[in-house]
């Protein structure tokens, strides 16, 4: 395996301490993340205490209010962190964005009360989030899920099921969508719940071609009672909530798939210089040497466009758009290159020795997850044209 730090990514960072940060970021990886990487996401391992570690070092609530635990970093650096962790392990990157996501309608809809009893635990006391939005018959399709939340005095009363939830059984809060109206956007709330909380329970983990070691898993909720205190936002709030937290988590999983991609890019790199064909190294091959050039053309690409974004939801600006070009762009480059990655090393690219076809695999889904890209095309053409007509 070729040392991922011999490929680093020269990053124009805003500050010193974002410089600082990302230095810990990257030593963290290469010590504690790196070395087990393949077995544990062979064998199917989640790596709780590698969160563990994240939080005490004040990784998982980057973009939050300091106030409340947070990092007051800007999107602009929270998502080149994301971006290294994930070239370490996807697990791991995808998993700080799932988590800053849960967090996502206490921040920025909670009351004060709410911020200040929830935050300080959330961002920096060792728990780990899950969001669920989607349901077994409710996917693209979100605004039509059918999980219940009933009023009952000064509780609610949660019943139905989600699907595809990362961390599902594992987390220790879920951020909820839930119906409390009518059909439609307009009749869902959003509730915090407990991951201990009564009637909970997570159905066995999907069986993947990648990401193993991120446990995905249905949450069953059966008559699970929370106050209404746990109900964030407004009645009916909920789906404009979810909406404003899928523009930046989508801007989360571009910088994934560029971590994803530039892991696959380095390792290519590495061994085009150091396999020998015809008495010279690979790497000398006009071919061999396109592949890597183009390779390296779109992480740049993709890396210059989530940034693009970051800067205008820095800025306050409008961003939903280009979050949904850079998830597009991103994860399209992520599975292109990490397919030709494993072309790069031929036949050890198609075996287990290697990390590039596990980087292909882990690729697949995050053209996927978070709004397919197909989704996504239809976000970018109603901006370009309006909605589309009945």
């Amino acid at each position: 395996m070729t040392d991922r730090a011999s490929h680093m990514v020269e990053r124009r960072l805003p500050t010193e301490e974002s410089r600082e940060l990302v230095a810990l970021v990257r030593d963290i990886a290469q010590r504690e993340i790196v070395p087990a990487a393949a077995e544990e996401e062979e064998a199917g391992r989640f790596p709780r205490e590698v969160f563990s570690l994240l939080s005490e070092s004040g990784l998982l609530g980057l973009p939050y209010d300091s106030a409340y635990g947070g990092g007051d970093q800007p999107y602009e650096v929270y998502l080149q962190v994301l971006e290294e962790l994930a070239a370490a392990r996807l697990t791991v990157g995808l998993g700080v964005s799932v988590h800053s996501l849960a967090c996502h309608a206490v921040a920025g809809y909670g009351t004060d009360k709410q911020r200040a009893e929830h935050l300080p635990a959330m961002l920096g006391g060792g728990l780990l989030g899950a969001y669920c939005l989607s349901e077994p018959a409710a996917g693209s399709d979100a605004a039509s899920l059918r999980t219940k939340a009933v009023r009952d005095g000064d509780d609610w009363v949660i019943t139905g099921t989600k699907a595809w939830i990362t961390h599902g059984g594992v987390a220790d809060f879920y951020t909820v969508l839930a119906r409390t109206g009518a059909e439609g956007a307009r009749g869902i709330t959003a509730f915090l719940v407990p991951g201990d909380a009564e009637g909970l329970s997570a159905a066995a983990p999907e069986k993947k071609m990648g990401m193993k070691g991120s446990p995905t898993a249905q949450l069953h909720f059966d008559g699970v009672r929370i106050p209404d205190t746990r109900r964030v936002g407004e009645e009916g709030q909920g789906f404009a909530i979810a909406l404003s937290a899928l523009d930046s988590g989508r801007l989360g999983i571009a910088a994934c798939a560029i971590g994803v991609a530039q892991a696959a890019l380095n390792e290519a790199i590495g061994y085009a210089a150091g396999r020998q064909q015809f008495g010279r190294p690979i790497a000398d091959f006009q071919g061999l040497r396109f592949m890597l050039a183009d390779m390296a053309t779109q992480i740049e690409a993709g890396r210059a466009l989530y940034l693009e974004a970051a800067r205008l939801r820095d800025a306050g600006q409008t961003f939903s758009r280009q979050a949904a070009m850079a998830k597009l762009f991103c994860t399209d480059t992520a599975m292109r290159v990490t397919v030709d990655a494993v072309q790069v090393l031929g036949g050890y690219g198609y075996t287990l020795d290697f990390p590039v076809e596990r980087l292909m695999r882990e690729a697949k889904v995050l053209q996927i997850v978070e709004g397919t890209n197909q989704i996504q095309r239809m976000v970018i053409a109603r901006h370009l044209a309006g909605p589309e007509t009945r």
